[in-house]
């Protein structure tokens, strides 16, 4: 049986990350290049980001990384994420390392009384974090930022279904080839619509899962996946066959799992 904690024992303070440190590819602001190029293959890969350049360090020497596999998880009573996502026009472009919706003011995530802006989502192929060894077709983070710079990401499970889920088929059919910059569409997306009914999830400190691997980041990984048709996951996979970083270890930190939630 899991163990069974209080919750106030979870009311640690996040580790406040300032605005510059945020500033990282595909997470705080997709407008800002990284210090070094890297991929997720070769001599540039995940297991060289931490030479690539000094400020990539925490790629090799951080001991509170992301992804992870999430398993042995203790049961506790979390509180609700509270979810205001308003529609946004459907921002989309090719960053070169993923496809990513940057969305508009106005969305946010309580979690822990705490406040965070989503300020953008994106995706990973095949799934960044395994549950219980088990990999899924692709993964969704979306990002959250609150009045301090620190961040919180929403992890959402993708996998292969036979029935078209409406709320992915305006980002599915918009997919860019190639990198560019961002650009305004008539089309609107909601990120409510992207997750599954149950928000059952769970939660530990990591961090970024590009680099410089930035520390500090709160993770939501919900437990229910949602549904993506094949030809949905065949079209991203044409692009990125490959924009997952390899789970790392766990290490000394608590990985808690609401088993609550929504009851």
């Amino acid at each position: 049986m899991p163990n069974k904690i209080s919750r106030a024992a979870l009311l640690v303070p996040l580790l406040l990350l300032s605005l510059n440190a945020l500033v990282v590819v595909g997470i705080a602001s997709s407008q800002d290049a990284p210090s070094a190029h890297w991929t997720y293959e070769g001599e540039e890969g995940p297991g060289f980001w931490d030479e690539l350049a000094p400020d990539y360090a925490l790629c090799g020497t951080g001991r509170a990384q992301s992804p992870i596999d999430i398993t042995g998880e203790q049961e506790v009573n979390l509180a609700d994420l509270t979810l205001n996502y308003q529609p946004s026009a459907l921002n989309i472009f090719n960053n070169g390392h993923t496809i990513q919706v940057n969305y508009d003011q106005g969305s946010t995530l309580v979690y822990n009384e705490n406040e965070y802006q989503l300020v953008q989502f994106h995706f990973h192929h095949p799934s960044e974090h395994t549950i219980n060894g088990e990999a899924f077709d692709m993964e969704l983070h979306l990002v959250h930022r609150d009045a301090n710079g620190a961040l919180a990401v929403v992890g959402v499970m993708l996998r292969e279904g036979e029935v078209e889920n409406p709320a992915y088929a305006p980002i599915f059919g918009h997919l860019p080839s190639e990198a560019g910059e961002p650009e305004a569409t008539d089309i609107r997306v909601s990120a409510g619509d992207l997750l599954p009914e149950s928000h059952l999830y769970y939660t530990y400190s990591g961090s970024l899962t590009t680099p410089p691997c930035t520390q500090g980041v709160r993770w939501l990984v919900l437990e229910t996946p949602v549904e993506v048709l094949a030809q949905q996951l065949e079209a991203f996979a044409s692009i990125f066959e490959l924009n997952a970083r390899p789970v790392q270890p766990l290490n000394v930190r608590d990985l808690l799992y609401d088993g609550s939630a929504g009851e």
